[in-house]
């Protein structure tokens, strides 16, 4: 009777040191995994911003140029007989 008290207290031990180890690897991992999340929305508010930057440079490209006034046509007036063209 006595050597199976002794087994049982020894199991129970066990169990418990099982039961501990398990529940510190249990912490430990949501730890980790809250750390990620963070670093999961970081990373996305980062790529957020980075593409709105982005779409605001190809929208400056984007853009018309300025067009530069036209030329006013002038008539070719034709030249009479011994004018100079200067031109």
């Amino acid at each position: 009777m006595k050597k199976e008290l002794e087994d049982t207290q020894v199991a129970l031990e066990a169990s418990h040191k099982v039961i501990a180890g398990l529940t510190e690897i249990g912490l430990s991992m949501s730890k980790k995994i809250e750390r990620m999340k963070v670093k999961k929305q970081k990373v996305r508010e980062n790529h957020v911003e980075c593409h709105q930057k982005f779409q605001a440079r190809i929208g400056d490209w984007e853009e018309e140029p300025e067009e530069e006034p036209e030329e006013e046509e002038i008539e070719d007036i034709p030249l009479g007989e011994g004018e100079i063209d200067y031109e």
